[in-house]
């Protein structure tokens, strides 16, 4: 097993370019000040994210300015989400925020849910 130190000054969450081209045009559609990234603790791996557009934090957020995009996360997951990267891609017909998490350790077949083991901070 490899110990890993948590800083929550140094947490990174990234978004590529589509994602934040995607991200702008539903916070104007909404007419949203920025976006809270949640995890709920459901699906069949453990954790699903959980995207919403809110105009401003919730108690307890941790606020990322994601080149412009204004991204709220809860401080409890941090950990969890540390090296996050979140993409806007297309397949097939379904167009869909996806997201890349380092730390995660297993996803389920459907891909809506994953599994992070050894994370005691959480």
């Amino acid at each position: 097993m490899t110990v890993q130190t948590f800083v929550p000054g140094q947490v990174e969450i990234n978004m590529t370019e589509a994602a934040r081209k995607q991200a702008q045009r539903e916070l104007e559609r909404a007419a949203a000040g920025g976006i809270r990234l949640d995890l709920d603790e459901s699906g069949c791996s453990g954790y699903m994210y959980e995207l919403e557009f809110v105009d401003q934090p919730a108690a307890g957020d941790k606020h990322f300015d994601v080149d412009g995009v204004a991204l709220y996360v809860p401080e409890k997951w941090l950990v969890m989400l540390n090296g996050l990267e979140i993409d806007y891609v297309k397949e097939g017909v379904n167009s869909l925020f996806k997201f890349r998490n380092p730390n995660a350790t297993g996803e389920c077949g459907c891909g809506e849910s994953f599994t992070v083991e050894d994370m005691d901070e959480v």
